[in-house]
């Protein structure tokens, strides 16, 4: 049964005391299309979605201003107010010096006055300049988190941001953060799905009052090689068969009942009625058992972000690996 317009996602009351839509439409793609993808967000908030995930790096910022200050104008929402945006800042820019001007040239890019939620992208320094992927290994500087941190705050305390957070963070890097940490980071956004099911990440995270956000649910991440563990899951597959639903479904509902929020990714109308088709089912025990046999692993890595020539000099690799030991 397709959703109405005015479908709720439910919300998540974040540590800063604001609340966050648990689902959110991400908005990266390897080829960014403006148009379809600007068609899609204003589509997206037709359906019912309120949570837009961007970042600097992934070129889609701007479109993604225009298309809700479209929505405002078509009146499918009361203002800017009615949605909630993510973006995050680049490693070029995870320096102390850099967080204030990184921040304003991202609310340039969306046209807007304050982000709802701004997020340290990865935890990793890189030299200042312009964002090239994959990163060289040669421009790895020593990430002075303390610094960037006081830095992020300041965003905060200057209401450019309601709440700050992190991405790709271990427990090991958290445990960094939170001893010098004022403000206390909202959320952790991560790989997180049913093949990359971090338990030791989220049971740290929920003891700490972090919100886990999930991106690649699906394990489609940057994945163009092996098979995908999560839509090929013969153990998803199953329990879809049985319960009338996609594997995808499984697969989101999955870590929604994981008390994590979820980032997903399709520019498709189909698709986007499907991932929010989650809300009034459960997962039984049995079912939940079978998908904690699923076997574990990791897409996304700090290898797979760096250039393969070149060697680390500046910094130890374990500094800035982004797998739980």
């Amino acid at each position: 049964m397709a959703l109405e317009a005015s479908t709720k996602i439910p919300l998540k009351t974040l540590s800063s005391g604001h609340d966050m839509p648990i689902v959110a439409l991400g908005t990266f793609e390897l080829s960014f299309d403006q148009e379809n993808a600007k068609a899609a967000i204003i589509e997206a908030i037709k359906i019912g979605y309120r949570h837009f995930d961007t970042a600097c790096q992934y070129g889609s910022e701007a479109t993604l201003g225009e298309a809700i200050a479209e929505a405002v104008q078509l009146g499918l929402i009361g203002s800017r107010a009615d949605v909630f945006v993510t973006t995050k800042q680049w490693c070029t820019d995870n320096h102390p010096d850099r967080v204030l001007p990184a921040i304003k040239t991202s609310l340039r890019n969306l046209k807007m006055d304050y982000l709802d939620l701004y997020l340290i992208h990865w935890p990793i320094s890189m030299k200042p300049g312009p964002i090239s992927f994959p990163l060289k290994r040669e421009e790895v500087m020593p990430l002075d988190l303390k610094g960037v941190w006081e830095a992020m705050e300041e965003c905060q305390k200057l209401g450019l941001t309601k709440s700050i957070g992190v991405s790709n963070f271990t427990t090991k890097k958290l445990e960094e953060l939170l001893q010098f940490a004022n403000i206390p980071p909202a959320v952790n956004q991560v790989e997180l799905n049913p093949a990359w099911q971090q338990q030791k990440l989220r049971e740290y995270c929920a003891k700490k009052g972090i919100t886990v956000n999930a991106y690649s649910p699906l394990g489609g991440q940057l994945n163009f090689i092996t098979p995908n563990t999560v839509l090929t899951s013969d153990v998803l597959a199953e329990i879809a068969d049985a319960k009338g639903k996609s594997v995808a479904q499984i697969s989101l509902r999955w870590i929604l009942e994981q008390g994590a929020g979820i980032v997903v990714k399709s520019f498709k109308k189909e698709r986007l009625i499907q991932n929010l088709e989650i809300f009034d089912w459960e997962l039984t025990e049995e079912e939940c058992a079978k998908i904690s046999s699923i076997p574990q692993k990791k897409v996304v890595s700090t290898e797979l972000m760096l250039a393969p020539e070149g060697s680390l000099t500046l910094v130890d690799f374990a500094d800035i690996d982004i797998v739980e030991k």
